[in-house]
């Protein structure tokens, strides 16, 4: 699904190595997670993947199914199926929720060269996945993301994640800022949409958030590189142990 071999990326503006060497294969239907100290270039990984300006891949590849990401543009990219969920997602004031929802969709479609939802369907469509995530439909008539709580904002970035249906699922610390109930609503979301075609990618602080999305593999990320991988029971070391000791094992 995707693979990513030896991604070198710095910062273009400072001039600074973010990621120093990155090497990850995700399989069909599986479920990744990566974990790691703030700074270790988590987010940076997202970002380079889908395609946001003010980084310069310095060496190395990212292929999609048979696609050279960093070789698309960004809208390219989601039309092949990469879906990014933001940890802090924006405010689009003056686009209404559902024709923000409408026209990507079918924009996505149309990409793909499969016929457009009509308005019927698609308001079919929209209502059945929101109803599962408990978004009303005075959310659905707001302007994207205006005035909605963090535990909205990433509420409805699941509902677009299960409109477009992508088959490759990027949380960016789709976690932070949730409680206990919308973190629960947003990872049955996820899980949800898990099948044996469809792959996600989850950068997460925190042990908490993959008790509800439950991954295959886990991921310890430092310094711009995986440090460490394993199952479940890695992430379970890092919430009980810290990094310390993952870090100075990989100094050895």
């Amino acid at each position: 699904m995707l693979e990513i071999k030896n991604l070198h990326v710095k910062l273009e503006e400072e001039d600074k190595q973010i990621l120093k060497g990155v090497d990850l294969t995700i399989e069909p239907g599986t479920v990744h997670a990566i974990m790691g100290p703030n700074g270790s270039g988590k987010s940076t990984l997202s970002y380079v993947l889908s395609g946001k300006g003010g980084y310069e891949v310095t060496d190395g590849s990212a292929r999609l199914l048979d696609h050279d990401l960093l070789d698309m543009d960004p809208e390219a990219r989601a039309a092949a199926g990469l879906f990014l969920a933001f940890q802090y997602p924006v405010e689009i004031p003056g686009v209404g929720n559902m024709t923000f929802l409408r026209t990507a969709v079918n924009s996505q479609r149309k990409a793909r060269g499969e016929d457009e939802l009509s308005a019927a369907e698609f308001l079919k469509a929209v209502r059945e996945k929101a109803k599962s995530l408990k978004i009303d439909a005075e959310m659905l008539k707001r302007p994207v993301n205006v005035g909605f709580s963090g535990g909205e904002k990433k509420r409805n970035e699941i509902l677009q994640m299960a409109m477009l249906e992508p088959k490759m699922c990027i949380l960016d610390e789709t976690d932070s800022g949730l409680d206990v109930d919308a973190m629960k609503l947003v990872s049955e979301g996820v899980n949800a949409l898990r099948d044996g075609k469809r792959s996600f990618l989850v950068i997460t602080h925190y042990q908490r958030l993959l008790d509800h999305i439950k991954p295959d593999v886990v991921h310890i990320m430092s310094n711009g590189r995986i440090i460490k991988t394993g199952g479940p029971e890695l992430a379970l070391e890092v919430e009980e142990n810290g990094y310390a000791d993952l870090l100075a094992e990989a100094q050895v």
